[in-house]
């Protein structure tokens, strides 16, 4: 007997993939490139560095540089739910038959939850072991605390972290009461777990019945991906205006005292990089073919800040490169971008240990354990666009005792780390559905057996 899952097979969201092309074709990461060069110049010559203009005036033009960068960001944060929701729900129909959705679904979350908590252990050994926190002059921490917009901003967010007493009642409110005010609110395990619930009960249907609300979520995602493609005409003018206004706040000397900070970072990530390289091997995946594979999708997530925005080139870049099935690469793409931020996890380490250098505070093994918590905890259940990474923080600093005010110290570099640590959270996907595709199956994809 046909299994109902097999009738249904939805069109694949790499159909969307089509203006994603055009901006790897049109070199977008070289533009992005070249408007952060340009932003961070611009910001020296008007900043407090050169004295031109007064501070007062700076602040004004410096709001209105950054204006298309608060676009841009507030278009990709309006329609990551509604894609995100979407594309997990039609992930579900995709799968084979219910026996391996079953198997799937467990093994991808003990995987994400494994190397989560790898890339914040690498964060925190790389910013115990470099210590770039002892490289701060005192005097910058005061000059940088003149952000106190953005660190009210996201002290509010972060004062509800939870307590070791208030797990139990977290664990029971996971499943949303009102589905819709979980997605006003951005709570993304809560938007996840919906997303699977209605889809499993969505899929457990006859095919008659599912179809008609799978043609529409299909409509939903060529929505989504259209705005997306408005979005990233303002992604080089966004970069610009958002470092030109923060270079012009604090100038350059600062910046570059945080130099040490950021090296540690990008080596953290690239030791994660790294990592992965090495699990890939276990599946047949040479890491060069793996590099070129990937690299274009890696530069995109970098261009974009969003690992959402560019999930149709990552399920073509698993299913056409890495020979990974489509029920598979359908499924682990959409729920990896929304649970599986490991980038973001290694920067929460690698911030808090550096915060907690430059403002005295020790770190004890309970501490450090907390904060690994915390940190997979919040990862997984954040949102997959640009500048949700600071929020996070904010809320592991609460939990570690590290003053919240020390994040006015990196804002200022924020978004360079930003767009690096999203291909990590890219290449993480991609990992997982190769990962997943032969431990599930247990067999060698013989389609890139000539080529890996």
């Amino acid at each position: 007997m046909t299994h109902p899952l097999t009738l249904l097979h939805p069109r694949s969201l790499k159909h969307l993939n089509r203006h994603l092309q055009e901006l790897i074709k049109g070199r977008l990461w070289a533009k992005i490139l070249l408007a952060m060069a340009l932003g961070v110049g611009i910001g020296v010559v008007l900043g407090p560095t050169t004295g031109i203009i007064d501070p007062d005036v700076a602040e004004i033009m410096g709001n209105w540089l950054a204006m298309p960068g608060n676009l841009f960001l507030g278009v990709i944060q309006m329609i990551v739910i509604p894609l995100i929701f979407a594309s997990i729900i039609r992930g579900l129909a995709s799968s084979d038959d219910m026996d391996q959705l079953r198997k799937m679904g467990l093994r991808v979350v003990i995987f994400f939850v494994v190397t989560t908590t790898l890339a914040i252990i690498i964060g925190l050994g790389s910013a115990m072991l470099i210590r770039p926190g002892d490289y701060i002059d005192s005097t910058l921490i005061q000059t940088l605390m003149v952000e106190t917009e953005t660190v009210a901003a996201v002290e509010g967010r972060a004062a509800d972290t939870p307590t070791l007493g208030d797990v139990p009642g977290i664990v029971v409110n996971l499943l949303p009461v009102n589905p819709l005010g979980s997605m006003i609110e951005k709570e993304m395990l809560q938007v996840v777990l919906f997303a699977i619930i209605f889809g499993i009960a969505l899929v457990s249907l006859p095919p008659k019945q599912a179809r008609p609300l799978l043609d529409l979520l299909d409509s939903i995602q060529d929505v989504c991906m259209t705005v997306v493609r408005w979005a990233m005409l303002l992604a080089p003018l966004a970069v610009f205006g958002l470092l030109a206004q923060i270079t012009m706040r604090v100038g350059i000397d600062v910046l570059l005292g945080m130099a040490v900070y950021v090296g540690t970072v990008l080596g953290g990530l690239l030791i994660m990089l790294l990592c992965y390289l090495v699990i890939l091997m276990f599946t047949g995946i040479k890491p060069w073919y793996f590099l070129s594979s990937a690299r274009e999708v890696m530069l995109l997530a970098f261009s974009t800040s969003s690992s959402a925005a560019v999930m149709p080139l990552s399920i073509q870049t698993a299913e056409e490169k890495l020979g990974v099935r489509p029920s598979i690469s359908q499924f682990v793409i959409p729920l990896g971008a929304t649970i599986n931020m490991n980038g973001t996890a290694l920067y929460q380490g690698a911030a808090t240990v550096f915060l907690a250098q430059v403002f005295g505070v020790e770190l004890s093994i309970p501490t450090l354990l907390l904060v690994v918590l915390t940190t997979v905890g919040a990862s997984i259940g954040s949102p997959a666009t640009p500048g949700v990474g600071i929020i996070i923080l904010a809320m592991v600093l609460t939990s570690a005792g590290i003053p919240t005010s020390g994040i006015a110290l990196i804002i200022g570099v924020d978004r360079i780390l930003d767009m690096s640590r999203t291909a990590i959270n890219v290449t993480g996907d991609l990992t997982a559905t190769r990962v997943m595709d032969r431990w599930i199956s247990g067999k060698q994809v013989t389609g890139i057996q000539r080529e890996v």
